[in-house]
């Protein structure tokens, strides 16, 4: 099956993290954010883009820092939005703040390529 054939975001927990994230047969995309962060917001559409450019290629997810405070404790989470680029269970690239989409891409091209 492949991951995020339709292209959308999904979001994950402190308890689903490692199945989806972690354990994903393909690369990726966390955005660590919150309700409160303006940047969050800002950058939100532009995740959504990303998801479904590269659906197929990458697995897109979201996690609220708020609500999983483990897991952002666990990768070191300061400040938001962070995103992570994730594959084989590993953080391969860490962005922090908002960028632009075309920023974004080229980081992530970079690992999955």
């Amino acid at each position: 099956m492949v991951e995020n054939a339709d292209g959308q975001v999904i979001h994950v927990t402190d308890a689903t993290f490692a199945e989806e994230v972690l354990d994903s047969p393909v690369p990726v995309l966390v955005d660590f954010w919150a309700a409160w962060c303006g940047p969050c917001r800002m950058i939100a559409p532009v995740v959504e883009d990303v998801a479904r450019e590269m659906a197929g290629t990458l697995k897109v997810a979201k996690l609220n820092v708020d609500e999983n405070q483990s897991t952002a404790r666990r990768y070191g989470v300061m400040s938001i939005p962070t995103l992570m680029i994730f594959k084989d269970g590993q953080v391969k690239e860490r962005l922090v703040g908002y960028m632009p989409k075309s920023e974004i891409k080229r980081r992530i091209d970079a690992v999955i390529s």
